[in-house]
């Protein structure tokens, strides 16, 4: 059965034309009403499909996710030179701290900077922190410490963002960090983004930095053998917990583990 997240409806592509995120963050809408499935950030580029009411029905490039966003959400493209590596920060009406501040942007959003001004970078939005930009292509080495960068970050279902994110966003956001690519949602990342490890069991006995560990409708991260970082609802936020307590607990609410995986060499390369 063909995935509509993966795969445009046929049925709704009038057009074909590229396509930019203009807003700090967007939600991503299983239609023109709702519900939010996911979010877009600051200067991720799309492909418009069809226009109906307002709201685009477009496929991003970085994950070939469909939904709908509202136009107002999206611009004509241009060519992002920076990306945010913080977790978050602002863009400045001037190239001072004191300056009123016009935009709030999420690690991973890409900007274009036109010049710099002291230790601030002009862009559309404002001037921005250089500490907060890297020139692209940029990529961290290490998914796990990205993801420890949005610890205490509220949970939100179908979130993206430093404002908020849930469990497959928080997984997306830290590889694709990395230059691995990701899908978004945690039953993609579960079929298609890693390796089965060997002899796995309801009780993962071999657990190393940057495993994934699958539940019914959730994702984790491994720090260490007996740590994992994960967005999750009981904590509303993303937090650190013990293996062990988080395998107890989420077996009583939604089952067992279903899935422990991990990255081939190759995919690091």
């Amino acid at each position: 059965m063909t995935d509509r997240r993966l795969s445009p409806n046929p049925e709704l592509i009038t057009q074909k034309t590229p396509a930019q995120i203009i807003v700090p963050v967007t939600d991503l809408d299983r239609s023109p009403t709702g519900p939010r499935d996911r979010q877009a950030l600051y200067g991720e580029m799309l492909t418009v499909l069809d226009r109906v009411n307002g709201s685009a029905y477009v496929q991003l490039t970085k994950d070939s996710y469909c939904g709908y966003v509202n136009e107002t959400a999206i611009g004509p493209v241009t060519t992002p030179t920076h990306v945010v590596t913080a977790p978050a920060t602002h863009a400045y009406a001037h190239a001072d701290l004191k300056s009123p501040d016009v935009s709030a942007l999420s690690f991973g959003s890409r900007v274009a900077v036109t010049q710099t001004e002291g230790r601030f970078a002009q862009t559309a939005l404002g001037y921005i922190p250089t500490q907060h930009l890297a020139p692209l292509p940029h990529h961290f080495s290490d998914p796990a410490a990205v993801a420890e960068m949005f610890l205490g970050t509220p949970y939100l279902w179908g979130g993206n963002s430093r404002r908020g994110i849930d469990c497959s966003g928080l997984v997306q956001a830290a590889f694709l960090a990395c230059g691995i690519p990701c899908p978004g949602d945690s039953d993609q990342q579960q079929s298609s983004f890693a390796d089965p490890v060997p002899d796995s069991s309801h009780i993962p006995r071999d657990i190393r930095r940057n495993d994934l560990l699958f539940w019914k409708g959730h994702v984790a991260l491994v720090l260490d053998p007996t740590t994992m970082i994960h967005a999750n609802a009981h904590h509303m936020a993303v937090t650190r917990e013990p293996v062990q307590d988080a395998l107890t607990r989420i077996a009583k609410i939604d089952g067992p583990l279903t899935g422990h995986k991990r990255l081939s060499p190759s995919k690091w390369a």
